[in-house]
């Protein structure tokens, strides 16, 4: 009776313990080689950095293309815009046309 009250206290004394390991290994797994954890870091670090350079290259698409359109607002308009842009599209033309351009003199 004595064994089996001082075995039942030592288990009982364990199980506290027992459990707190189990979640610090849990969450130490997890921390470690989860789905976000420090082994996904560098993946995500270096998908990041790729979205930061599409970031800045569409940032310069939009500034230029602010820049045209700031260029054809009515009452400043840039005359050097307005013959590049009907040039562009008088060369077009339709298909199966041929346009020559004609150096002016």
């Amino acid at each position: 009776m004595r064994i089996r009250r001082s075995v039942a206290r030592f288990f009982a004394a364990l199980v506290i313990p027992a459990i707190s390991a189990a979640a610090v290994a849990y969450f130490g797994y997890y921390t470690i080689w989860g789905t976000r954890g420090l082994m996904a870091l560098s993946t995500t670090q270096a998908r990041l950095a790729v979205r930061q350079e599409q970031l800045a290259s569409l940032k310069s698409r939009h500034d230029k293309l602010q820049h045209r359109i700031k260029l054809l607002e009515p009452g400043s308009v840039d005359p050097d815009l307005v013959e590049e842009l009907a040039r562009s599209e008088l060369l077009e033309g339709a298909p199966g046309q041929v346009a020559v351009p004609r150096n002016s003199r």
